[in-house]
């Protein structure tokens, strides 16, 4: 019996995560361009780093939290930008998508960590080469989607991604 309502609930689970990723999912797909567009934080732009700079000088270059927050979220509205354009034109290159989702992804989970340690007061070398390459990921990024929206979006790149 025991086992029985184990398995009811994590079937009842499984279902519930389900259906709300698939809900997620189709308000996604069905979001305007002007909405994705209006998340994009244009106030924010990416600097040029150091290699050789202290973690502290990285950290103030950036922005602090509230860059790395800036560049967290500007990652996850490329992806959005990108997916948008591969369901909206006819020829999209697929191992750029990929490329694209896989950098998002890297700079999301970087940041994150990022974040994390500050939080904890552990900015050191190792936060500091975490958001070096976080920052180096970003800016690679925009500059493929700048590449990217306006040959096969027909123009719908916003004015300040290309300022990046």
């Amino acid at each position: 019996m025991l086992y029985l309502a184990c398995l009811v609930l994590a079937v009842g689970a499984a279902l519930a995560v389900l259906l709300r990723s698939s809900a997620k999912a189709r308000r996604r797909n069905q979001q305007s361009w002007e909405s994705i567009v209006s998340r994009f934080q244009p106030d924010w732009t990416i600097p040029d780093l150091n290699q050789s700079a202290s973690p502290e000088e990285r950290w103030q270059q950036l922005g602090g939290a509230h860059g790395l927050w800036a560049m967290y979220q500007n990652a996850k509205v490329m992806l959005e930008m990108a997916d948008y354009a591969a369901r909206n034109t006819g020829a999209m290159d697929i191992e750029l998508l990929a490329n694209l989702r896989s950098d998002a992804l890297q700079i999301r989970v970087l940041v994150a960590g990022a974040l994390a340690k500050y939080a904890l007061h552990q900015l050191n070398e190792g936060i500091s080469s975490n958001v070096y390459r976080a920052a180096s990921l970003y800016r690679e990024m925009t500059a493929r989607m700048t590449g990217l929206l306006p040959v096969n979006a027909g123009g719908l790149a916003p004015q300040y991604l290309g300022s990046r």
